[in-house]
């Protein structure tokens, strides 16, 4: 389990246009994502004075917050110049993770009804020092019995607060004692694991999920484009338990996470029980690809 950076006691986050105070920064118990996780977010990273895939950050929270029918949202420019006046304020740089929430908004009463929204969205920036939540070394992981959702039930792609689904995959983790667990989809595939997107590699080629039941990562989209520049071969497909077992190399993909080994699925040892020659390419490729595309912040660092 990760310990928190002491640095973040003394954070300011932004909520609403105003910057507060960590113990000050409080959203009313009549917003929508307290009444029923009704709110969109997005994870990013800061590498270098350079956010990691902002434009596809802001366009998945669009399209969730469109999809869901929020009013009142927030232009792409107006959520960025939150996002750059909050680093900027805690003078986050380098090793800091962004936590963003749109939420629907406040409530003129309890309940449910997105009518009882009549004033628009709330905004959140949680910007934290964090490192990769899992260590480059490798983690070991269980297949959780809760299914991922179905398009038929909730679809993946809208990027929603409402986490349960993940939630008891990650408790039935804990209760294993081991860092993760595997998502299976309602047909029995492999999905993702409860907080991030998953591939294998077979004879020097790597194989995803398709984005059905899964959230299409942006991290994930990476290895994807990654991999092409680099002449590797890549692709979805559906993933049976049987492949992840016996795969050369497993590895999972997130802003959270980066790239982490699987070293262990369900008991079974994954290759040889190390980080695959494939996985030590790819999380050094995805640095460099991290550090050298992101969108630059518009201020000096301040602090080392």
């Amino acid at each position: 389990m990760q310990e928190p950076d002491p640095r973040n006691s003394d954070i300011v986050v932004y909520v609403n246009g105003q910057l507060l105070a960590r113990n000050d920064a409080k959203i009313s118990v009549f917003d929508s994502v307290v009444q029923g996780g009704d709110a969109v977010w997005e994870g990013l990273r800061v590498y270098n004075g350079r956010i990691a895939a902002l434009s596809g950050h802001m366009a998945r929270l669009q399209d969730s917050a469109k999809t869901l029918a929020f009013a009142a949202v927030p232009s792409a420019d107006e959520i960025r110049g939150a996002l750059f006046r909050t680093l900027e304020a805690n003078g986050m740089w380098d090793g800091a993770h962004i936590r963003l929430t749109l939420t629907r908004g406040e409530k003129i009463t309890s309940g449910m009804n997105p009518k009882l929204n009549r004033s628009g969205c709330s905004l959140i920036v949680l910007a934290e020092w964090k490192p990769p939540v899992y260590s480059d070394s490798g983690i070991r992981v269980i297949t959780a019995s809760t299914r991922r959702n179905t398009p038929q039930c909730l679809d993946s792609k809208i990027h929603h607060n409402n986490l349960l689904n993940n939630i008891l995959a990650t408790i039935e983790a804990n209760v294993a004692q081991v860092d993760s667990a595997i998502m299976l989809d309602v047909n029995g595939f492999v999905s993702e694991t409860n907080d991030t997107n998953i591939f294998i590699v077979r004879d020097g080629r790597l194989f995803t999920p398709f984005a059905d039941a899964c959230l299409p990562g942006l991290t994930r989209q990476m290895i994807l484009d990654i991999a092409v520049d680099n002449s590797i071969s890549a692709c979805e497909k559906n993933l049976s338990l049987t492949e992840l077992y016996t795969a050369d190399e497993v590895f999972t993909t997130g802003t959270m996470g980066e790239l982490t080994p699987v070293l262990e699925a369900d008991g079974r040892t994954i290759g040889n029980g190390d980080t695959g020659e494939l996985t030590h390419r790819m999380q050094k490729l995805h640095r460099q690809y991290a550090y050298e595309n992101g969108e630059p912040v518009p201020f000096e660092r301040t602090k080392p």
